[in-house]
C-alpha cells in the first residue's frame, strides 16, 4: 500500500521515488512516538477505584451493606428452621392425649425444637384450667415466638431506608465540593478539577440505591416468610383447642 502511495506521489510531483521513500522512512519514528488517542480511550476504572472515588460516605454505605447481608442470611436460616414441621406431629399429640399419655405428649414437644411444639407444650401444661386460660397461654407463647423471629427485621428496614439517604448525602457533599472548587479556581476552571466532586456525587448515589433496593427486597422476603409461620401457628393453635373440645378426650 505504501509503495502504491509513493508511486502516486511520484507521478503527481515528478520527485524521485528514492527521495520520497527516504522522507517517509524519516517520518515513521516521529509518528510512532506520537500518543495514540485510542489507547487512552481504552483506559477503564476498576470497581475498587470507582468505589474510592465515592469519598468517605462510601464507608457507612459499605457497613450498611455488610449489616444487611448478615441480618438477611441469619434471619432466613432461623425462619426457615421455624417453618419446618413434622406432618404427623399433631396426629401423635392427639393420640397421646386421647390415651391419657400426657408425659409422652410433653416429651414429643420437647424433642421438636419448633415454635409449634413449644406452643403446644405450654397448652398441655395448662390442661385442667379453663379453656380461656389455655387459649391465652398458647397465644402468648405464639406471640413470643413471632417476636423472636422478627428480631433485627426492623434494623434491615432501616438499612433499606438509610442507605439511599446516605447516597443522596454523598451527592450533595460532592456537588458542594465541585462548586467550591469552581469558586476557588476562578477563570481557570478545568474538568479534572471538578471530576472529584462529580464522581463522589454519582458514585454514592448509585451505591446507596443498590444497597437500599437489595435490603428492601430482602426485608419483604423475610416478612413474607414470617407471615407464613404466623398463619401456621394460628392454625395449629386452633387445632389444639378443637382437640380439647372433642368429647372422647380424657
Amino acid at each position: 500500500m505504501i509503495n502504491g502511495v509513493i508511486l502516486q506521489i511520484v507521478q503527481a510531483t515528478g520527485v524521485s521515488a528514492d527521495t520520497i521513500k527516504a522522507a517517509a522512512d524519516a517520518v515513521k519514528p516521529v509518528l510512532a512516538a506520537l500518543p495514540n488517542p485510542l489507547k487512552h480511550a481504552e483506559i477503564t476504572l476498576s470497581f475498587w477505584d470507582l468505589t474510592l472515588k465515592g469519598g468517605p460516605v462510601m464507608i457507612p454505605i459499605a457497613l450498611l451493606s455488610i449489616l444487611g447481608i448478615y441480618i438477611f442470611i441469619e434471619r432466613f436460616m432461623i425462619i426457615r428452621r421455624a417453618s419446618m414441621e413434622d406432618s404427623n406431629f399433631m396426629d401423635h399429640i392427639r393420640d397421646f392425649m386421647h390415651e391419657g399419655r400426657m408425659d409422652s405428649a410433653l416429651s414429643l414437644c420437647r424433642n421438636n425444637n419448633t415454635p409449634i411444639a413449644r406452643m403446644i407444650e405450654k397448652g398441655i401444661h395448662r390442661l385442667g384450667r379453663p379453656l380461656g386460660d389455655i387459649n391465652a397461654a398458647i397465644e402468648n407463647v405464639g406471640n413470643l415466638e413471632v417476636a423472636k423471629l422478627e428480631k433485627n427485621i426492623a434494623l434491615l428496614a432501616t438499612v433499606a431506608g438509610g442507605a439511599p439517604m446516605l447516597g443522596f448525602l454523598g451527592t450533595v457533599t460532592g456537588l458542594v465540593k465541585a462548586f467550591y472548587d469552581m469558586s476557588v479556581a476562578g477563570n481557570n476552571i478545568d474538568i479534572q478539577l471538578l471530576s472529584g466532586g462529580i464522581y463522589q456525587a454519582m458514585v454514592t448515589t448509585v451505591a446507596g440505591l443498590i444497597v437500599g433496593i437489595i435490603a428492601y427486597f430482602c426485608y419483604n422476603i423475610l416478612v413474607a416468610k414470617i407471615q407464613k409461620v404466623v398463619y401456621m401457628l394460628q392454625f395449629r393453635a386452633s387445632e389444639f383447642m378443637d382437640l380439647l373440645h372433642e368429647p372422647n378426650k380424657q
